[in-house]
C-alpha cells in the first residue's frame, strides 16, 4: 500500500507537469488496476493506457503506452520500449514519451522488474532484465499498432545499461538511444582497482528504498563496499556478464544504430569508459558529451522542457526508425560542449578529440607523502559538485601553496601564455615506491589562478596490492575525460594524495609512497589538446 501511495503521488506530480491533467486520483487508480484504462479527458487525446505487461520468467512489469493520437485502423507505428532508470516507477519517461507519441511512435515504458510495484527482484541488468526487453517487445506488437520491422529501445541511466544490452540479444532492435548510462560496470564503479564509494552507496541505498534486491545483488554489494579482496574475481565476472563492451561484436552484428550521451563529471558512470566502447562499434553511431553529473543533462527534457539531449534522440529515432533524412547521420559523430564555454564541437571519432598536440609536463622531482590523511585535494561530492559545475561553472576547489607537502605531491607547470584547450583523456605516467604491499592514491589535475586557487579539471584512483615494500613500480593512470579550457596565464598542476571520500582507500596505517622520475623512464602528465 505504501509503494501504491508513493506510485500515485509520483504519477500525479508528473503527468500534471508533462500537461496531460491526471488527477491524483485517477493516477491511483491507474496504478492499482495496472491494465485500467486513464480516464478521458485529457488522457485520451494523448493515447496514454497503463497496462500489467508480461516480462521473462513470469514476472509481471508495470507499465504504461502511448499511441499516436488518431491512429488508423490497421496503421502501423514505428515502436519505441524505455525501461526505467534505477529507483524510477514508469512515469519517468511520460513527458518524452507523449512527445514522441505526437510525432507517431507507439511508445511502451515500464518499470524495470524489481522496483516499485513490477514483479521480481532487482537484477542489475542481468540477463532477465535483458530478457525483459525482448518480452514487452513481444506484448507491444500484439496488443498496439507497433511496426515489426522498426523498433527501437532507450532510457536514461538504467536504462540505458539495459537497452544496450538488449540491442546485443535482440536483432529486431534497429535503434539505440543510451543516455547516461555504462558500457562497461566495472570500468564505471572500480576503474583504477579502487571502489567508487559515494556512487555504489547511492545506487546501493535507492535500491532499498524504492525496490527488492535480489541475494545475488546484496551479497555483490557487500563484498564491494566491504572491500572483499578475496571475492575480487567473481565481483569483476559479475559487472562482465552486465556490460555492453563485452558483448560489442554481437552488437556490431545486429547492426543497430546507437547514440550515446553522457556527461563529463558523471559520478556514477564516468565518460571514459563510453569513448572506448564507442570506438569498438562499426554500425551508426553518435557519441555527446556534456558539462554535468549522472543524468543532469536529461533531467529538464523529462519534465517536458527544451533540451538538446533530447532533441537530438528524438532526431535518431526520426532517421532510423522512420527513414527521415534530418541530417544527423551527416553530422560529426562526436559532438562536445566543453565546461567552460557554450556551443558544441564536432569530431570524426573520439582520437581527433584530442588530436590538436600533447603537452607534456614533467614530474621530475621527487616527491614523497604519509598516507591515510586527506591533504584537501578532492573529487568533490557525487551529484552535487558537477552540477555546480554545469550551471555555475563552479567545479571543486584547492588552495595549491597551502596544500600540506607531507600529505600530498604537486606538481606545476610553467604559465601559459596562450589558453590552453584541455580535450580528451589526461595520463598520468609515474614511478611509486610504497613501504606496504597495499596502497590508493588519486591523481588531480588542477587549473591554477595567479592566487593559487586550483580548480579541478580532472581526477581518477588508482589501487595496488600485492607490491613489494621498498620496491618501485611504474605506474599509467587515465584520468576520467574531459573539455576544460585554461586562461592564459594560468598553470596547470598536478596533485596526488591518498584520501577522498568519493572512493574508498587501502592504505594501511602508517604507509607511505614516495614518487620518482628515474633517469631512464621519467614521468610526466600528458594533456591532450584541441587545436587553435
Amino acid at each position: 500500500m505504501v509503494r501504491n501511495t508513493r506510485a500515485a503521488a509520483a504519477l500525479a506530480v508528473v503527468f500534471a507537469v508533462a500537461g496531460l491533467g491526471l488527477a491524483p486520483h485517477q493516477a491511483q487508480a491507474a496504478t492499482a488496476s495496472g491494465v485500467a484504462e486513464v480516464a478521458e479527458g485529457g488522457a485520451s487525446a494523448s493515447g496514454v493506457r497503463f497496462y500489467d505487461i508480461p516480462g521473462s520468467g513470469g514476472v509481471t512489469l508495470k507499465g504504461n503506452v502511448f499511441t499516436p493520437a488518431g491512429a488508423r485502423a490497421g496503421a502501423r507505428y514505428p515502436l519505441i520500449v524505455l525501461p526505467t532508470s534505477w529507483g524510477l516507477p514508469q512515469v519517468e519517461y511520460v513527458a518524452q514519451a507523449k512527445k514522441l507519441a505526437d510525432s507517431g511512435y507507439v511508445v511502451v515504458s515500464y518499470t524495470s522488474r524489481g522496483f516499485w510495484l513490477s514483479g521480481g527482484e532487482i537484477e542489475v541488468a542481468g540477463p532477465p532484465d535483458v530478457a525483459d526487453v525482448s518480452a514487452v517487445i513481444d506484448w507491444a506488437l500484439a496488443a498496439t499498432p507497433a511496426d515489426p520491422a522498426r523498433i527501437g529501445v532507450g532510457g536514461v541511466s538504467y536504462g540505458a545499461g539495459i537497452s544496450l544490452l538488449a540491442s546485443a540479444h535482440d536483432p529486431r532492435i534497429k535503434a539505440v538511444v543510451a543516455l547516461s548510462g555504462w558500457a562497461d560496470l566495472i570500468e564505471s564503479i572500480y576503474s583504477g582497482r579502487t571502489q567508487h564509494r559515494q556512487a555504489a552507496g547511492v545506487l546501493g541505498a535507492t535500491g532499498y528504498l524504492t525496490g527488492r534486491p535480489g541475494p545475488e545483488l546484496r551479497s555483490i554489494l557487500g563484498d564491494f563496499l566491504g572491500s572483499r579482496l578475496d571475492r575480487e574475481q567473481q565481483m569483476i565476472e559479475w559487472g562482465k556478464k552486465r556490460s555492453a563492451a563485452e558483448q560489442v561484436d554481437r552488437i556490431n552484428a545486429n547492426g543497430a544504430a546507437l547514440m550515446l550521451g553522457n556527461a563529463w563529471g558523471d559520478t556514477v558512470f564516468p565518460p571514459n569508459q563510453y569513448a572506448a566502447f564507442f570506438e569498438e562499434l562499426t554500425g551508426p553511431k553518435r557519441l555527446e558529451f556534456r558539462p554535468g553529473d549522472h543524468a543532469t543533462a536529461e533531467a529538464t527534457g523529462l519534465f517536458g522542457l527544451p533540451n538538446d539531449t533530447w532533441t537530438n534522440a528524438h532526431r535518431w529515432f526520426d532517421r532510423y526508425l522512420k527513414g527521415e533524412r534530418n541530417g544527423i547521420d551527416s553530422e560529426s559523430p562526436v559532438q562536445i560542449k566543453s565546461r567552460s564555454t557554450d556551443g558544441y564541437e564536432g569530431y570524426a571519432d573520439w582520437k581527433s578529440v584530442g588530436a590538436g598536440g600533447t603537452e607534456r609536463i614533467p614530474l621530475s622531482d621527487s616527491e614523497h607523502l604519509f598516507a591515510n590523511v586527506d591533504s584537501g585535494a578532492d573529487g568533490g561530492v557525487v551529484f552535487l559538485s558537477s552540477i555546480l559545475d554545469q550551471f555555475a561553472k563552479a567545479p571543486p576547489i584547492a588552495s595549491i601553496p597551502l596544500l600540506p607537502r607531507a600529505f600530498a605531491a604537486v606538481w606545476q607547470s610553467e604559465r601559459h601564455d596562450e589558453p590552453r584547450r584541455v580535450r580528451g583523456t589526461v595520463r598520468l605516467h609515474t614511478t611509486v615506491t610504497p613501504t606496504k604491499g597495499d596502497g590508493t592514491f588519486i591523481a588531480y589535475l588542477y587549473d591554477v589562478g595567479p592566487l593559487g586557487i586550483g580548480k579541478l579539471v580532472s581526477n581518477a584512483p588508482y589501487t595496488f596490492h600485492g607490491k613489494a615494500p621498498g620496491r618501485a613500480f611504474g605506474v599509467d593512470l587515465d584520468l576520467f575525460s574531459t573539455a576544460y579550457d585554461v586562461p592564459a596565464g594560468h598553470r596547470l598542476a598536478l596533485v596526488v594524495d591518498t584520501v577522498d571520500p568519493l572512493y574508498i582507500e587501502h592504505n594501511p596505517t602508517g604507509a607511505q609512497l614516495t614518487f620518482s622520475s628515474p633517469r631512464t623512464d621519467p614521468s610526466y602528465v600528458s594533456v591532450p589538446l584541441r587545436e587553435q
